[in-house]
């Protein structure tokens, strides 16, 4: 990457630990941005940048004719500069920046990536995957059906304290209290499935982990009785899916896409979906919209007799 130690490197580091941790990206995607944001650091690098702060969309624009004049396919050059437009936006997220630089730059036209669903079927194999006679059953079942029962970032169900739940399980027409992107808050309704999951969790697991360790006030305990990670909570959504012999890639977003796209196809409004979600716009949203649509016409071909 750039000069050792600088501070684009250390972004870069914490945007890296953010795909595998929070979007659980597969290793050799993760393996392309890092060589991606490293031309990125050494470039900036080479015009004396070493703070994000500094960079200007000029920067980032001759950035992408460098990458272009040293002949790369121009699918090459667009994804890598996807990366930086990312890797700027999740500086913006993180306070690094006070503004994101790359916001008009354009990396050129892409098909659109669809998130990737699950169906109803394999969302409910998952979730029977794990053991509830045990203590990380227990723990695991409750994770995941908050994931899928409220849509909500693996960041913010890892954030979640006792205190945030024994108000919805005394009265669940309360909601539940998430605090997303930007400390922006948002109430979610919990679902029965949900509640069930973690008062079996909060009754017959976590006293056990607790006692290992100083859990402080967090729901969600890890193996030796401190606030679950969301490293750690990643590798339960790996094990329940291998368990539940789902072969697809699978990421906390998995479930995050499944909620929403579950919604739509239930009949759901997209504001309500846009507002479940915490998006700011509901244009983020109509993504999923595209997906139900598809959905719709894999239905109409395999089932119309005049379909093909």
């Amino acid at each position: 990457m750039g000069g050792r130690g600088s501070r684009v490197d250390a972004v870069i580091d914490g945007y890296l630990d953010h795909l595998v941790a929070e979007r659980g990206l597969a290793a050799n995607t993760v393996a392309a941005y890092r060589r991606d944001l490293g031309h990125y650091a050494t470039f900036l690098e080479g015009r004396g940048i070493d703070d994000l702060a500094g960079v200007t969309p000029v920067d980032i624009s001759e950035f992408s004719r460098d990458l272009g004049s040293r002949g790369l396919a121009s699918s090459s050059v667009s994804r890598a500069v996807v990366a930086v437009r990312n890797l700027h936006r999740f500086a913006l997220a993180e306070g690094v920046v006070a503004d994101d630089a790359s916001a008009g730059v354009s990396p050129g036209t892409r098909g659109r990536r669809l998130p990737k669903a699950l169906s109803i079927d394999a969302v409910e194999a998952l979730l029977d995957s794990c053991d509830t006679t045990t203590v990380d059953g227990l723990c695991d079942r409750a994770l995941l059906e908050l994931l899928y029962g409220t849509g909500a970032r693996i960041s913010e169900v890892c954030a979640l304290d006792v205190d945030d739940v024994t108000p919805v399980i005394a009265d669940p027409q309360l909601g539940l209290r998430l605090v997303g992107k930007g400390d922006k808050e948002r109430v979610v309704p919990l679902g029965s499935y949900a509640l069930d999951a973690v008062q079996a969790w909060l009754v017959r697991g976590r006293p056990a982990r607790a006692g290992r360790g100083t859990p402080g006030a967090a729901l969600l305990l890890n193996q030796r009785g401190g606030r679950l990670s969301r490293q750690s909570a990643w590798a339960v959504l790996q094990r329940a899916g291998r368990r539940a012999g789902i072969s697809e890639h699978l990421s906390p977003h998995s479930l995050r896409h499944s909620y929403a796209t579950h919604l739509l196809d239930g009949g759901a409004d997209v504001r309500v979906v846009q507002e479940l979600l915490g998006h700011a716009s509901v244009t983020t949203t109509q993504i999923y919209t595209l997906v139900t649509a598809e959905h719709l016409r894999e239905v109409y071909r395999s089932a119309h007799p005049r379909a093909l």
